[in-house]
């Protein structure tokens, strides 16, 4: 039996190792798989898809939370009823009560006995309501798993609406949005780069021509004549 503790950051700027740790501190012989992913379906996840390839039966996968492995409710139950039909175990620590050991304790408390009287009236109304316990106990825990992954789509979705919010905000405030138009993007790189052409180039008093200076200030042809069109209306 393998355990896979599955750990899972939107960006590069989100730290990953909260999750790792928490995994690692219930499980440490745990092999870690991290991924970063950007969105709420699984057609995408590379890491986690190579990861669903290798899964044996009696395999667990160990998720600090119902998020990290779907914020698609739909899928995510969908994924969850498949792999606890190939004997995976899944494990989620901050909503153990949807791990797939207590969804197979439901499957197992089913009440097993049929009852047999000489009155066919009574057994068959005392059998459909052990069919009907039945099934309640099935659908009460599939409900709950079903809720899980909805309270991981939902925080997804209000996310975006707060961001939304915002920004709109921001902007009816009169605060500047992203870059503005028209503004030049001013880097390290383009500020030496710039500076060897005002030295050096021809145009500007200098005594190298511009495949000379390109080559010296290390850039492509498409930024030399951007930097000096830009050079050019800053002196205008």
């Amino acid at each position: 039996m393998n355990l896979y503790g599955v750990a899972r950051i939107s960006t590069g700027k989100q730290n990953i190792e909260r999750q790792v740790r928490n995994i690692l501190a219930k499980y440490p012989e745990a092999t870690i798989i991290k991924e970063t992913y950007t969105g709420t379906r699984l057609e995408g996840r590379k890491d986690f898809e190579n990861l669903l390839k290798i899964l044996k039966p009696q395999d667990t996968m160990i998720f600090d939370s119902v998020s990290r492995m779907s914020r698609n409710a739909d899928e995510g139950c969908e994924l969850y009823e498949k792999l606890f039909n190939d004997n995976v175990n899944l494990i989620f620590l901050k909503e153990p009560h949807i791990n797939t050991e207590v969804y197979k304790k439901a499957l197992e408390n089913q009440i097993q006995i049929r009852l047999e009287t000489e009155d066919k009236a009574t057994n068959e109304l005392i059998n459909t309501i052990i069919e009907a316990l039945n099934k309640y106990t099935i659908e009460l825990a599939k409900k709950q798993i079903r809720i899980a992954f909805e309270q991981a789509e939902k925080e997804v979705q209000d996310l975006h609406q707060r961001t939304s919010e915002g920004l709109l905000t921001a902007k009816l405030a009169g605060k500047q949005i992203g870059q503005p138009k028209g503004a030049k993007l001013t880097t390290k790189k383009s500020k030496e780069a710039k500076a060897v052409i005002l030295k050096h180039s021809k145009i500007f008093d200098g005594t190298l021509s511009d495949e000379e200076v390109r080559k010296l200030a290390g850039i492509s042809r498409n930024s030399f004549y951007k930097y000096k069109k830009e050079l050019k209306q800053e002196i205008a």
